[in-house]
């Protein structure tokens, strides 16, 4: 392996593409400290704020998806294309990358594609069970294919996809020494029940819109919380923080509140799931409606029909979350069995395994 070693990732959106790139990033910088790494997000998204906050340097494209309706927005899509198609050949040239890697988002696709074009080994990492269009066009041309689950093998060519499982934060895996920390870190009581609610980086209306109606339940049921809105939400619910109820904009100490948390209450994208099964802690997923071909809930079932977690549609919860959550919480015995169950279908070696596939790739160049 070549001690100059550089490499550009490309991922970015939401939390799920942005934390998988910069998992590998880690991974690759413990193992070759002397690499240059440079991300490429999209321009205005949350990846030009977290991976500087990582310690990466990163470029921004002016790119968005295509609107599933009509929209005016997609008149000015071919533009943003041929704006970061060039921009993407000017950082390629100049950056002079080993190696392109790309999680998924709007950036990755014109950035691979100049990659590709010009003979630069890819790889691409698909966190879902139903791979997103951006890599489903990718997927043809790349080197490499890392996914968490075999079904993508009907999607993509078989002859090249690796099953790795999903990048996680290798700080997840210790979590059982962090508890006093993570209390004191957010300002709770010390052995009181802790429920972490997580919407995702921009949040969830549903979610949020049910943790309001049920804070005095929580309260009478001498539960504190650790409540994360969203960006999109923090502002209407921020009222509510207390020494009881901690409501946060963004987690960036995502170890310490797990570690602090009884029980989990989350949307089901690919790497929370991934996340949560590391953790193994007993969680409710609530899985979003408005993704494409209802990818959440079958990630949230593949676990589930293991008797690892519970699940329930966002038109579940007016009817049953009252009587069903807090009875589950109440049950030591099945949070317990449910915490067993999920800590077993973990993968901690995902980030491992596809550096692995990345040092093939340059080693074979």
């Amino acid at each position: 392996m070549k001690k100059d070693l550089r490499v550009i990732l490309s991922g970015g959106g939401t939390g799920g593409h942005i934390y998988p790139a910069i998992a590998i990033a880690d991974e690759i910088k413990k193992r070759h400290p002397q690499a240059e790494i440079l991300f490429v997000g999209a321009k205005d998204r949350m990846e030009m704020e977290k991976v500087p906050q990582a310690g990466y340097k990163i470029e921004g494209l002016w790119i968005s998806g295509v609107d599933r309706s009509f929209s005016l927005k997609n008149f000015i899509f071919p533009f943003k294309l041929m704006s970061s198609l060039s921009k993407s050949r000017k950082i390629i040239k100049n950056f002079k990358p080993d190696i392109v890697i790309g999680t998924g988002g709007f950036a990755s696709g014109p950035l691979l594609r100049v990659a590709i074009s010009n003979g630069i080994p890819t790889l691409i990492q698909e966190q879902n069970s139903l791979p997103g269009i951006t890599n489903k066009i990718l997927a043809k041309y790349a080197d490499t294919i890392c996914a968490a689950y075999e079904k993508v093998k009907e999607v993509f060519p078989a002859n090249k996809t690796v099953i790795t499982g999903n990048p996680v934060r290798q700080d997840l895996l210790k979590l059982g020494e962090n508890r006093e920390e993570a209390d004191q870190y957010f300002g709770l009581t010390k052995n009181k029940k802790t429920v972490l609610i997580l919407g995702g980086s921009l949040g969830a209306r549903r979610i949020n819109s049910l943790i309001e109606t049920f804070l005095q339940r929580f309260k009478e049921e001498d539960i504190q919380l650790i409540w994360q809105t969203g960006k999109l939400y923090y502002e209407e619910y921020k009222k509510y923080d207390s020494p009881s109820v901690r409501v946060q904009q963004f987690i960036n100490r995502m170890d310490l509140a797990y570690a602090a948390a009884d029980v989990i209450i989350s949307r089901a994208g690919a790497g929370s799931v991934s996340e949560l099964c590391i953790v193994g802690k007993p969680v409710l997923f609530i899985p979003s409606p408005n993704v494409a071909e209802n990818h959440q809930a079958k990630n949230a079932m593949a676990v589930t029909e293991h008797d690892a977690a519970m699940m329930m549609t966002e038109d579940e919860l007016t009817e049953s979350f009252d009587t069903c959550f807090f009875s589950f919480i109440k049950d030591e015995r099945r949070l317990a069995q449910m915490a067993s169950n999920i800590k077993k279908l973990a993968l901690p070696d995902a980030t491992s395994k596809i550096v692995n596939e990345v040092e093939k790739l340059v080693n074979k160049e």
